[in-house]
């Protein structure tokens, strides 16, 4: 699915959604030069495989949290994780580095990705901020309107302690 085709499967499910658009960012780094109305909201998103490659996994953090990958196996009970390759991401996610996003889960059909989402995304205004497959935008939307859309798609999403 494309930015567009992202935006349409929002309005069709009347899932309440606001856009920042911006320049094209490949880092959190940069990302922190863009003016956010919700910065607070940013998500980082890791993808990750395990050391025999074939578990994949998308862990979904705030963007001022650090994740600790040997921390995280042995929190939930993982094999060794490392970061996924460009050509992993584009086969099983259908995204290019800079634009991974939970959105992305949708292109997995097979799902064979697992998704973990930071437990804080649920907390406060729950609101979360991530690309529509897309990493010149940013999309704003309530954590559990994303959580009811992935899971309807088949997407199992685990919340974790980050």
């Amino acid at each position: 699915m494309n930015k567009q085709e992202i935006y349409a499967l929002l309005g069709a499910q009347n899932i309440r959604y606001e856009v920042t658009e911006h320049k094209a960012v490949y880092n959190m780094a940069e990302m922190a030069q863009v003016q956010l109305p919700y910065p607070e909201a940013d998500a980082k998103n890791l993808f990750v495989r395990d050391d025999k490659k074939r578990g994949y996994h998308l862990i979904t953090v705030r963007g001022d949290k650090r994740v600790d990958l040997k921390a995280f196996r042995q929190q939930n009970k993982t094999r060794p994780l490392g970061f996924a390759s460009d050509k992993d991401l584009m086969e099983l996610l259908g995204l290019i580095p800079g634009a991974v996003t939970p959105f992305g889960l949708l292109n997995d059909r097979e799902h064979r990705v697992a998704f973990w989402l930071d437990k804080s995304f649920l907390e406060g205004r729950g609101l979360i901020g991530v690309h529509p497959n897309d990493n010149t935008a940013t999309v704003w939307l309530k954590t559990r309107d994303l959580i009811r859309l992935l899971q309807e798609s088949g997407t199992q999403v685990t919340p974790f302690e980050a």
